[in-house]
């Protein structure tokens, strides 16, 4: 189970309303979530659950990537390998698929709450154990956790203070946060509440004079072509259209060397979701229908190659996520429909949104020409393109 690849498959299907066809991929987590807290116990005589990229149906690493060639001194809880070393963040994007199901359709995730809670757990107790190893202090000198070693996706590595680790706990400590009362008391919210507090701010860096996100604060080498520096804008949603700074991601996309080197429709890429959530409504397009383009096989919707295999199901779930921002964008109770819609292309609709809405309607030459909202008191919430 390769989590890069699986989220692509699961993210659009909050929008597109199937939220049972969720179940399996939060079960599959649930049922691997012991052996991911053995993991830690195990190795390193800490709680948490550490969910390695690319993990068997029983949740431990799959052996080819763990690798059988290591060093007899390598730590035995890493996996010995380039590309994955020290990622262990994929995990959250599950985690927040299972916080929006509540939000969506108001599911009971209580079964849901403990195995989040555990993921996060791992990160406060790893990190401050590696930072004892190291030095006296857990902590830095504004109090803030010292992520290193991290990585930022597979790309940026060795890294200290990850894009992609600090806008994961960022945000689904947040999301715990919003959580209804019934699923914290109020000893479980002050520990999410301190944890939040200590999650170091994110870091930039200039290209061309302009200010942008960088991956991280520093880093030893780029393994492979992603961009991680655009996983604040999504997943993570701390950066996008109608957000402050919105500037900063968007001088990212346009200047930042390797960002615009790796820019593709190929594969896993998601670089046609930064683009609809940024408001680029040209390049979200261009890149979009590129990735929905028939595929060279028998079957036009086997993509591929890309990256893994053929057919490559992350290929088409990435350019539904696409599609979907382009179309409607949502930041708690606010419904931004068309942020990155072209004029000239019509479109009838239904999409689900948070607290049990659905909006459908149709649009005709740039312009809204139906519009329903059900519930119809949240059409309050509804922002429509400026004429």
């Amino acid at each position: 189970m390769t989590a890069q690849n699986q989220r692509l498959v699961y993210h659009p299907m909050l929008k597109s309303g199937d939220f049972d066809m969720l179940k399996s991929q939060f079960d599959f987590y649930l049922r691997n979530q012991r052996n991911a807290e053995l993991r830690s116990q195990v190795y390193w005589q800490h709680s948490g659950a550490c969910f390695t990229e690319q993990i068997e149906n029983f949740g431990l690493p799959n052996i080819t990537e763990y690798g059988t060639k290591r060093p007899e001194s390598y730590d035995p809880g890493m996996e010995y390998n380039a590309w994955l070393e020290y990622e262990w963040d994929t995990v959250f994007e599950f985690c927040l698929m299972m916080l929006e199901t509540e939000r969506y359709e108001g599911r009971d995730i209580t079964d849901y709450v403990p195995f989040i809670e555990s993921c996060l757990t791992f990160y406060d107790e790893h990190y401050q154990q590696l930072a004892k190893k190291r030095g006296i202090r857990p902590f830095d000198a504004q109090g803030n956790y010292i992520l290193y070693p991290t990585s930022a996706c597979e790309t940026y590595k060795m890294t200290y203070n990850s894009a992609t680790v600090i806008s994961a706990l960022k945000t689904i400590l947040g999301r715990m946060l919003d959580l209804p009362d019934k699923y914290l008391d109020a000893k479980q919210r002050e520990k999410w509440a301190t944890m939040l507090k200590r999650i170091p701010p994110l870091s930039f860096q200039e290209y061309e004079g302009h200010k942008t996100l960088a991956p991280a604060v520093t880093w030893a080498r780029i393994q492979n072509s992603e961009s991680p520096q655009l996983y604040s804008v999504y997943p993570w949603g701390i950066y996008g259209v109608g957000k402050p700074d919105l500037d900063v991601a968007v001088n990212t996309w346009k200047y930042d060397t390797l960002v615009v080197k790796y820019r593709s429709h190929v594969g896993w890429r998601q670089h046609n979701i930064f683009a609809a959530r940024l408001g680029l409504t040209e390049e979200a397009a261009r890149l979009t229908k590129l990735k929905f383009k028939n595929a060279p096989h028998r079957f036009p919707t086997f993509w591929g190659p890309g990256f893994d295999w053929t057919p490559d199901h992350n290929w088409g779930g990435s350019a539904m996520i696409g599609l979907q921002e382009m179309l409607m964008q949502t930041d708690e109770k606010t419904i931004r429909l068309l942020p990155a819609w072209p004029s000239d292309w019509n479109v009838t609709f239904k999409l689900h949104a948070p607290y049990n809405t659905t909006v459908e309607g149709s649009v005709v030459n740039g312009k809204v020409e139906r519009l329903k909202v059900t519930p119809q008191e949240r059409a309050k919430d509804v922002i429509l393109p400026k004429d």
